[in-house]
């Protein structure tokens, strides 16, 4: 094989909350998948989570890792990822959760405070990350 496609396949899963618009929760290419935002909302209730901030990041965290995976990658993976705060002032609070879902080898990271975030939510993260080639050029 000469090299992969170059087409995008969309990223689908039960373990994440459906699209509340009209984008895909997340999309493959080659080498890479590139998620929309996560928010706090349970797939299983549809509903945001309960707990504010730090509760909202363990469950957008926990969707963004099963978007990755049924894209064929990782946290691990991941190389960037953006956080959208309501209140930079739940930075640090944010910032303790998110610490737990990375190892080591941190991705780059922005993160802004925004007037407002889809469903009333207090942080929106997205990220991009590696997948393996399935091509040999890579």
């Amino acid at each position: 094989m000469s090299c992969c496609h170059h087409e995008k396949d969309i990223i689908t899963t039960e373990k994440a909350p459906k699209a509340l618009g009209p984008y895909s929760a997340g999309v493959t290419t080659c080498c890479m998948v590139y998620t929309a935002g996560q928010v706090g909302i349970d797939p299983a209730t549809n509903q945001m989570v309960e707990g504010g901030i730090q509760a909202q990041t363990r469950q957008a965290l926990t969707n963004l890792k099963a978007i990755l995976e049924a894209g064929g990658s990782s946290l691990d993976q991941v190389v960037k990822t953006t956080v959208f705060l309501q209140d930079m002032g739940e930075f640090a609070m944010m910032n303790e959760i998110y610490g737990t879902f990375f190892s080591e080898k941190y991705p780059a990271r922005s993160t802004v405070q925004v007037a407002a975030l889809p469903a009333g939510a207090t942080v929106e993260i997205e990220a991009i990350a590696l997948r393996p080639c399935e091509c040999d050029e890579h």
